[in-house]
């Protein structure tokens, strides 16, 4: 299907609610074509270009976007909110309309029931709640975390999407084929972030007695 393609700095994984800002001319004109032929947009990270101006170029996956709600303002500006829905892979770019467009075709998740995502799931499951365990440690502050799905498909985008790393990394979990292969990156991402995060709480105190000092800079008192 020819899809309406909207280049963006953020990946937006499938039940990810993203809140946007629509204010150049030519993405105004494409949100009003979505409402009025009740069409879906397709979200893509950036590979070159910018996001505001200019040709950027996108990743050849994506994920479909569905429009819940559009406030216009005085200035002609929309904030609207999407909801991520299906996974994509462009086939061809089409520059015709003001907007980029592209011909695209399904990109099913596959393997979400099997053994191997199961096992996977199991794997990544206590660290998510490690993280967040940690997280409240380092911040002071009282994380909530609901219960976690048992669903792995559900699961793998959760963690794609609460995943603190650059977008590009988030890219390369979003275009892998199946639910165990991205389960399996998640937990390699999750383990790092961990280690990290349990090194600044276990070095910590130093820092705070490096920097509590008369000057405030990095040396011992």
């Amino acid at each position: 299907m020819d899809m309406p393609l909207f280049p963006l700095g953020v990946v937006l994984f499938p039940g990810m609610m993203l809140p946007l800002h629509i204010f150049e001319p030519r993405y105004l004109e494409m949100i009003d074509r979505c409402l009025e032929e009740k069409l879906p947009f397709g979200v893509v990270l950036i590979r070159e270009g910018r996001e505001v101006g200019g040709d950027a170029v996108p990743y050849p996956v994506g994920t479909a976007a569905r429009i819940t709600r559009v406030d216009r303002q005085d200035d002609g500006t929309m904030n609207i909110s999407v909801v991520g829905t299906r996974r994509f892979r462009i086939e061809e770019l089409s520059r015709e309309r003001p907007y980029l467009s592209g011909n695209v075709r399904h990109f099913p998740i596959v393997n979400g029931d099997t053994q191997l995502a199961l096992e996977m799931s199991r794997r990544v499951r206590p660290k998510i709640l490690r993280y967040v365990d940690l997280l409240t440690r380092a911040t002071g502050v009282k994380l909530r975390l609901e219960q976690l799905p048992d669903d792995p498909t559900t699961l793998a985008f959760l963690a794609g999407i609460a995943l603190p790393i650059p977008a590009e990394q988030k890219q390369r979990i979003l275009s892998l084929a199946g639910v165990p292969e991205m389960l399996d990156l998640e937990n390699y991402y999750l383990a790092k972030e961990l280690q990290l995060l349990q090194h600044m709480l276990d070095t910590h105190h130093i820092v705070e007695s490096m920097i509590g000092g008369p000057t405030g800079f990095l040396f011992p008192n």
